[in-house]
């Protein structure tokens, strides 16, 4: 079973490309999350109908090791973030879920 993280963002139309490298399954985000075993991938999904709204999904193998990853990792978190956030006009945390 995995456990699943499902990001939505908002993104300002000329920041899109720049927004697909950083979070896509390459982007700095996921070459964070890979430092730690228990991450498995990052998709990143772009809304047919509306271009500028996006959601990444983070794969993880349980909600215990992202936990304790994002506490062993939270100023690495926030640093991106910070430099991230120019990107977005709006984000938020859809849910997590568990992978049946």
């Amino acid at each position: 079973m995995a456990y699943v993280v499902v990001w939505e963002f908002k993104v300002r139309p000329r920041m899109r490309k720049r927004f697909e490298r950083a979070y896509g399954p390459r982007g700095v985000w996921a070459n964070l999350f890979r430092r730690d075993p228990a991450y498995i991938r990052t998709e990143t999904m772009q809304d047919a109908r509306d271009g500028s709204r996006y959601l990444t999904v983070d794969f993880w193998k349980s909600q215990a090791a992202y936990e304790a990853f994002r506490k062993k990792r939270i100023e690495d978190y926030q640093r991106i973030d910070a430099l991230c956030e120019q990107m977005t006009e709006a984000e938020r945390e859809v849910g997590r879920f568990r992978l049946r």
